[in-house]
């Protein structure tokens, strides 16, 4: 028994991308399921499943009374903030490869912008009362109390084991910000970045810059995962879900995995290529296009090692020399990604994947029929790998 092959993405859609969107999240919501619904050219009748995560501000309930969906036979939420990306949809496929629903609607939306800022110090957050108050206890107190204290730490360290520096860590948001720069619908449209740019952006913390870190957007990006047989019935061309998985590692917290032997590795993101490639039958060397999660720089560097592209320590090398181009060898984010389009916790990178796959993105790579797609890193995670029917 596999989940390869059995589902498909048949819709996607979103609003624009802002930093004010001027309206509840609820509408954002309906307003991005609703294109990916026409999209696939279905309607709120044929949605019989909501996927979305743990921390989206809008109950399944309410979405379908604002669509007018009918009835709801499954709906779940993922946990881990951008970690549960990529997890929603390989919900969203076992549910439809099991026969639960037919047709199930991932989505995320948010003001996360205008609205509750994640890069914000938020006290609430070691004052739970469950495990992540506790884990969080230990380290709000001392100071490492945002997303980009808690990831400069680990890049810190990668930094010192790997003789990696942050001219390395700014060609990732180089590369992101020229594919952005060719996208419409990208908040950083027509605005590049240089690597000079990069090195004098002010410290967030040390290592990292303010271009090293993502934006924080308002917006919504939904995906209509369906069969695959009744996919290539529908309005566009399937992207086939050839594999799906989940992963956490060894002492695992939420950004703070310190207490790991090896502090400059994601092995979680491991679990999860592994399963990738074994649920496929694909390797490194057959990813056309990797849309990997990129809310910090370091974490790119560091996934390309987790997942087989290079040994530990040598992404630093194989970025180098124009690897991550349209035209290289593993073309990067070629929508912008959460650097550069907007920061949607990686639904906008799956979209991507699909785009990518049916030959309709902006920045198109040529004979694109394999993508690889990853969620939020320093976190439990997910992955994703698309192919054409």
């Amino acid at each position: 028994m596999t989940l390869s092959g059995k589902a498909a993405i048949a819709g996607i859609g979103a609003t624009e991308f802002s930093k004010d969107s001027g309206r509840s999240e609820l509408r954002l919501a309906a307003e991005c399921i609703s294109h990916a619904l026409a999209d696939a050219g279905l309607s709120p009748s044929d949605v019989d499943g909501l996927v979305s995560f743990t921390m989206d501000g809008n109950a399944e309930i309410a979405v379908a009374r604002e669509l007018g969906i009918p009835e709801l036979k499954f709906f779940s939420r993922i946990h881990y903030g951008g970690g549960a990306a990529a997890a929603t949809v390989q919900q969203a496929a076992m549910a439809v490869a099991t026969g639960v629903a037919d047709v199930v609607v991932a989505y995320r939306a948010f003001n996360e912008r205008s609205g509750h800022r994640f890069g914000q110090v938020s006290s609430a957050a070691a004052g739970q009362v469950n495990s992540s108050g506790v884990d969080n206890a230990f380290h709000y107190p001392m100071g490492i109390a945002t997303p980009a204290a808690t990831v400069a730490m680990v890049a810190q360290r990668y930094l010192h084991d790997y003789g990696a520096t942050s001219e390395d860590f700014g060609r990732v948001a180089v590369i992101d910000r020229k594919h952005a720069a060719t996208n419409p619908d990208a908040w950083f449209h027509g605005r590049p970045i240089t690597l000079e740019e990069h090195q004098a952006s002010r410290w967030v913390a040390e290592p990292l810059h303010l271009l090293d870190c993502c934006q924080e957007s308002d917006g919504g990006v939904a995906l209509v995962v369906t069969s695959v047989s009744r996919a290539r019935d529908l309005a566009r061309p399937p992207a086939v879900i050839a594999a799906a998985a989940q992963g956490s590692g060894p002492d695992q917290y939420v950004m703070t995995s310190y207490y790991r032997d090896d502090l400059a590795a994601l092995p979680e993101m491991g679990v999860v290529g592994r399963q990738l490639w074994g649920q496929s039958g694909l390797g490194p060397s057959d990813v056309d296009v990797a849309v990997l999660y990129d809310h910090f720089t370091p974490y790119v560097l560091m996934q390309l090692e987790e997942l087989g592209f290079c040994g530990r320590g040598e992404a630093k090398d194989f970025i180098a020399d124009g690897a991550l181009e349209l035209d290289g060898v593993l073309p990067l984010n070629p929508h912008g990604g959460q650097l550069g389009e907007a920061y949607i916790h990686g639904m906008n990178g799956i979209a991507e994947g699909v785009r990518q796959i049916r030959g309709t993105a902006v920045n198109q790579v040529s004979g694109a029929a394999r993508v690889l797609v990853t969620a939020g890193t320093g976190v439990p995670t997910s992955g994703l790998i698309l192919t054409g029917d």
